[in-house]
């Protein structure tokens, strides 16, 4: 997931969660914290022998915060794999790129189509899985498949091109 922190974007991964003690990476490092949550929304994180006290104050909808930590604050905006997801869709939805790419890292399930095969808007173009989550691309304007670059079963990196399209221009 992506956690926005002011102009800042980090990739968070769990790695793994045992009772308080939470393995994750953040921007591909590994990290590990211990954090005590109290019901009023003040939590306790060890770091690397250093300790620190916060309060989190949630936003609406569950998915922002504001992170108050000694004399600084932080608003914090958790961008999960579903809203990544629905952002991506919705930009998808209102002008067909000549590509599609992968909006996060993944693997590709299924690829329903072949090179020279005409689309209409709506047609599924690949299946891909994320997160135990299967997600079907479509495109969003009648276009041709020009070239698939990815096969069935294949591990896929965020922002990676998938299938290249030639855009049919109505007359």
């Amino acid at each position: 997931m992506e956690i926005h922190i002011g102009d800042r974007v980090a990739d968070v991964t769990l790695v793994n969660k045992e009772g308080n003690r939470v393995e994750l990476t953040i921007d591909g490092k590994p990290c590990v914290v211990d954090i005590v949550m109290a019901e009023n929304g003040s939590c306790s994180i060890l770091h690397d022998g250093n300790s620190y006290n916060a309060e989190l104050i949630r936003g609406e909808g569950g998915k922002s915060y504001d992170v108050n930590m000694f004399y600084r604050s932080y608003h914090v905006d958790v961008v999960d794999t579903q809203a990544k997801y629905l952002r991506m869709k919705k930009h998808a939805d209102e002008r067909q790129s000549d590509k599609i790419v992968a909006p996060m890292p993944g693997k590709v399930v299924s690829i329903p189509v072949q090179p020279g095969d005409e689309l209409k808007a709506g047609d599924i173009a690949i299946v891909l899985e994320a997160m135990k989550m299967q997600s079907n691309y479509k495109v969003s304007s009648d276009c041709r498949v020009k070239n698939i670059l990815v096969t069935e079963g294949e591990a896929v990196q965020d922002n990676q091109t998938l299938i290249e399209l030639e855009l049919i221009q109505e007359a």
